[in-house]
């Protein structure tokens, strides 16, 4: 059991929420907006990664409108918007998190067949079963976040150990899925915690790992040494972006989740334990949720149509950009020697 005195204060995550999840609701929007429009209006040529990619950004774009929603909550530190507006609200932070996991994971699997197995593996790369393999993305995903509204996500302030500040009166004053009893934790929460961190996190991070240091192999032999050095450099460095923004954006959150169940399920007598994981799992999960922010560097490092879209279109503007100068520039020297001419006509007259 944990110990009863056991310092529980973590209010600072109210200030710290509101500051990330503000940040990432403006960058988020900005950047997902943009890569819907490349893939849906620019892009000329769509292959199965582009697909995944633009399921990943929908994915990103549903969670960041939930977005006001906490933000406000963690500004007057109780939820006004109801049970129903709560369980909204999770269960697209949690399809968010563990869809762009899973869609990460299936670029790196499709990355892994196009080079490891080049030849067989072009059946199986196909836009018709990279529809197929997102659609059944969003069915595992919104079926393992559904279990997590099944029960009353709200709780009422005064059974709770947080108290809104400035304001002695809690009544019809609740929190949105948080400080839940432990024994809803023991009975409930722990079981869909095991579920969605094997399903949602370690399946995927063993297929990322195991994917890349196939690739990484595949390109190290003998046979792969003679390929063009530029290309080799193009997919380790995507290799490299993919798992840092992966396991920098969903390792620690993950880890830090399972902590906090076991001390919420009271398996610890550990109190500097406890203030750590309630002090981590704050920051953790602002890392997780600017995932949202990453996922556009996942785009422009894998997909080398979306480059050369992206530097086109930069091209265009900086043509266009000269050529209204140009433009400038010759409208001002004809002025010019107009005007000289309208000086010298006036001149001979005299």
């Amino acid at each position: 059991m944990v110990q009863p005195n056991c310092p529980s204060e973590d209010s600072f995550k109210y200030t710290l929420y509101g500051c990330i999840f503000s940040m990432v609701f403006v960058l988020g929007l900005i950047s997902n907006c943009v890569a819907i429009y490349i893939f849906t209006f620019t892009l000329k040529m769509r292959n199965e990664t582009t697909t995944y990619m633009l399921n990943l950004a929908i994915s990103d774009l549903l969670f960041v409108f939930t977005l006001p929603f906490r933000i406000y909550y963690f500004a007057i530190q109780y939820w006004p918007f109801g049970d129903i507006l709560c369980k909204i609200s999770v269960t697209m932070f949690y399809t968010n998190m563990y869809g762009s996991i899973f869609f990460l994971t299936c670029i790196s699997v499709d990355r892994f067949l196009a080079i490891v197995h080049p030849f067989w593996s072009k059946t199986l790369r196909t836009k018709q079963n990279a529809t197929i393999v997102c659609v059944a993305v969003w069915i595992t995903v919104i079926a393992g976040s559904i279990p997590a509204s099944f029960f009353q996500s709200t709780v009422p302030l005064n059974d709770s150990s947080t108290k809104v500040l400035n304001d002695t009166s809690t009544t019809n004053q609740s929190t949105c899925f948080e400080n839940f009893p432990n024994s809803t934790w023991k009975t409930y929460i722990s079981r869909i915690v095991i579920f969605i961190e094997i399903v949602g996190f370690f399946i995927p991070l063993i297929l990322n790992v195991t994917c890349s240091t196939m690739v990484l192999r595949t390109l190290n032999k003998p046979v792969t040494l003679s390929r063009n050095k530029l290309s080799k450099k193009k997919v380790l460095r995507m290799i490299f972006v993919h798992l840092v923004i992966f396991c920098f954006c969903f390792v620690p959150y993950n880890i830090t989740l399972i902590l906090y169940s076991l001390m919420r399920t009271q398996r610890w007598i550990n109190c500097s334990l406890v203030t750590a994981v309630r002090t981590m799992y704050p920051i953790t999960l602002c890392i997780a949720v600017s995932n949202c922010c990453f996922d556009p560097i996942v785009y422009y490092f894998t997909s080398e149509t979306i480059q050369n879209s992206i530097k086109s279109r930069v091209t265009r503007l900086q043509d266009s950009r000269c050529s209204e100068i140009e433009t400038s520039e010759n409208f001002f020297q004809h002025s010019l020697q107009t005007l000289k001419a309208k000086i010298f006509v006036s001149e001979s007259t005299i």
